[in-house]
């Protein structure tokens, strides 16, 4: 089983956003790059990413879009 990215963020916060949702709906997330990006102008250089399991993305990318994230 392989992670892929399902979204890309500025901040660690709107990043843990989705995360929470998706993870509300059942889909496991897990986010990378929170730690890199905390520098200034780092966000721009650096998104924190979501990722999922390769079986969640369509589901995943779905509930995103749905929710506006």
């Amino acid at each position: 089983m392989a992670l892929v990215e399902v979204a890309r963020f500025p901040t660690g916060v709107n990043a843990e956003i989705a995360k929470g949702m998706l993870e509300s709906h059942g889909i496991g997330a897990v986010t990378f790059d929170a730690g890199m990006n905390i520098a200034d102008s780092a966000a721009i250089a650096i998104p924190v990413r979501v990722m999922v399991l390769e079986e969640d993305r369509a589901e995943a990318e779905r509930l995103l879009s749905d929710s506006g994230l």
